[in-house]
């Protein structure tokens, strides 16, 4: 079994509820924009921008962004254990794939609010 500082004080039964919570949250924020698509006749830039200057939105917007990158996080974690035996690549490639997906954090703030 691999002991990664990631998992520290969880269990996989954290990592189990997270990737369940976080899916929900994925599914219901998909079916939300595909119902708009399917519900708004024609989709133009006013009307786009109408739906994500709502607070609601916007929040729902981080919300879903957050759990997907939990979810990436989680997923990668277990891959990059359960493939790759270097302790140095493995650390290297969490340390790369956890800038990258700090970077899409920062990048949805400064979509999503203008920052």
């Amino acid at each position: 079994m691999v002991n990664n500082a990631a998992t520290v004080g969880r269990s996989g039964v954290h990592d189990f509820i997270l990737l369940r919570a976080s899916a929900v949250v994925l599914a219901l924020y998909t079916l939300f924009i595909a119902g708009f698509f399917i519900i708004t006749p024609e989709v133009t830039f006013e009307i786009w921008n109408e739906l994500f200057s709502s607070m609601c939105m916007k929040i729902a917007t981080l919300i879903s962004i957050i759990s997907l990158l939990a979810h990436a996080w989680i997923g990668i974690w277990q891959v990059l254990s359960d493939y790759i035996k270097s302790a140095a690549l493995r650390g290297t490639l969490q340390f790369v794939f956890s800038l990258t997906l700090l970077g899409y954090l920062v990048a949805t703030f400064i979509i999503v609010w203008g920052v």
